[in-house]
Protein backbone atom coordinates (compact mmCIF):
# COMPACT_ATOMS: atom_id res chain seq x y z
CA UNK A 1 0.00 0.00 0.00
CA UNK A 2 1.48 3.54 -0.90
CA UNK A 3 1.63 5.73 1.91
CA UNK A 4 2.64 9.94 2.24
CA UNK A 5 3.06 11.67 4.84
CA UNK A 6 3.55 15.06 4.84
CA UNK A 7 5.46 17.40 7.49
CA UNK A 8 7.07 20.86 8.62
CA UNK A 9 4.09 22.79 8.27
CA UNK A 10 3.09 25.26 10.58
CA UNK A 11 2.77 29.24 11.40
CA UNK A 12 4.85 31.62 10.10
CA UNK A 13 4.65 35.50 9.55
CA UNK A 14 4.65 37.01 6.10
CA UNK A 15 7.47 36.74 4.32
CA UNK A 16 9.17 34.03 6.12
CA UNK A 17 9.96 30.50 4.98
CA UNK A 18 9.05 27.20 5.47
CA UNK A 19 10.31 23.60 4.04
CA UNK A 20 7.33 20.75 3.39
CA UNK A 21 8.57 17.22 3.40
CA UNK A 22 6.84 14.45 1.57
CA UNK A 23 7.73 10.72 2.51
CA UNK A 24 6.70 7.97 0.52
CA UNK A 25 6.45 4.25 1.55
CA UNK A 26 4.72 1.17 -0.33
CA UNK A 27 6.03 2.03 -4.33
CA UNK A 28 8.64 2.58 -6.72
CA UNK A 29 9.11 5.89 -5.63
CA UNK A 30 11.73 7.44 -8.41
CA UNK A 31 9.48 6.31 -11.28
CA UNK A 32 6.85 8.89 -10.77
CA UNK A 33 6.17 12.11 -10.73
CA UNK A 34 4.94 13.96 -7.52
CA UNK A 35 2.54 16.92 -6.40
CA UNK A 36 1.81 19.41 -4.04
CA UNK A 37 -1.47 20.69 -3.99
CA UNK A 38 -2.77 22.76 -1.44
CA UNK A 39 -6.61 23.69 -0.22
CA UNK A 40 -7.68 26.76 1.76
CA UNK A 41 -10.78 26.82 4.06
CA UNK A 42 -14.00 26.73 1.22
CA UNK A 43 -12.02 26.51 -1.55
CA UNK A 44 -11.30 23.35 -3.77
CA UNK A 45 -8.06 21.81 -3.65
CA UNK A 46 -5.49 23.22 -6.13
CA UNK A 47 -2.15 22.27 -7.58
CA UNK A 48 1.01 23.95 -6.55
CA UNK A 49 3.78 22.31 -7.79
CA UNK A 50 4.85 18.89 -9.58
CA UNK A 51 8.07 16.85 -9.69
CA UNK A 52 8.45 14.41 -12.46
CA UNK A 53 11.29 11.26 -12.12
CA UNK A 54 13.25 13.28 -14.41
CA UNK A 55 13.70 16.23 -11.76
CA UNK A 56 11.68 18.29 -13.77
CA UNK A 57 9.35 20.98 -12.09
CA UNK A 58 6.26 22.55 -12.90
CA UNK A 59 4.85 25.94 -10.68
CA UNK A 60 1.45 27.06 -10.34
CA UNK A 61 2.04 30.90 -11.81
CA UNK A 62 0.96 32.38 -7.96
CA UNK A 63 3.91 30.45 -6.52
CA UNK A 64 6.61 31.14 -8.80
CA UNK A 65 9.65 32.21 -8.08
CA UNK A 66 9.20 31.90 -4.61
CA UNK A 67 8.55 28.34 -4.17
CA UNK A 68 11.00 25.34 -5.12
CA UNK A 69 9.93 21.64 -5.38
CA UNK A 70 12.83 19.11 -4.71
CA UNK A 71 12.91 15.35 -4.31
CA UNK A 72 15.60 12.75 -3.02
CA UNK A 73 14.88 9.60 -4.77
CA UNK A 74 17.32 7.68 -1.68
CA UNK A 75 15.23 8.82 1.19
CA UNK A 76 12.00 8.39 -1.15
CA UNK A 77 11.17 12.10 -0.04
CA UNK A 78 9.88 14.95 -2.20
CA UNK A 79 10.49 18.71 -0.49
CA UNK A 80 8.67 21.59 -1.22
CA UNK A 81 10.63 25.12 -0.20
CA UNK A 82 8.14 27.78 0.00
CA UNK A 83 10.03 31.62 0.46
CA UNK A 84 8.36 34.87 0.49
CA UNK A 85 5.13 33.46 1.73
CA UNK A 86 2.08 35.00 1.80
CA UNK A 87 -0.96 35.32 4.07
CA UNK A 88 -2.78 34.14 0.84
CA UNK A 89 -0.22 30.67 0.62
CA UNK A 90 -2.57 29.95 4.11
CA UNK A 91 -3.78 26.13 3.37
CA UNK A 92 -3.49 22.73 4.10
CA UNK A 93 -0.88 21.08 1.73
CA UNK A 94 -1.09 17.75 0.46
CA UNK A 95 1.41 15.46 -1.46
CA UNK A 96 -0.08 13.52 -4.35
CA UNK A 97 1.56 10.54 -6.31
CA UNK A 98 -0.63 8.46 -9.12
CA UNK A 99 0.37 5.04 -10.08
CA UNK A 100 -1.42 2.22 -11.77
CA UNK A 101 -3.03 1.45 -8.70
CA UNK A 102 -4.54 4.89 -8.40
CA UNK A 103 -4.30 8.34 -6.96
CA UNK A 104 -3.03 8.84 -3.52
CA UNK A 105 -3.04 11.26 -0.82
CA UNK A 106 -0.86 12.21 2.70
CA UNK A 107 -2.91 13.31 5.60
CA UNK A 108 -1.87 16.75 4.77
CA UNK A 109 0.24 19.75 6.44
CA UNK A 110 -1.15 23.12 8.15
CA UNK A 111 0.44 26.27 6.78
CA UNK A 112 -0.53 29.48 8.21
CA UNK A 113 0.74 32.73 7.32
CA UNK A 114 -0.13 35.54 9.80
CA UNK A 115 -0.03 39.06 7.92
Amino acid sequence: QVQLVESGGGLVQAGGSLRLSCAASGTNFRIYAVDWYHQAPGKQRELVATITSGGSANYADSVKGRFAISRDNAKRTVYLQMNSLKPEDTAVYYCHLETGRGHFWGQGTQVTVSS
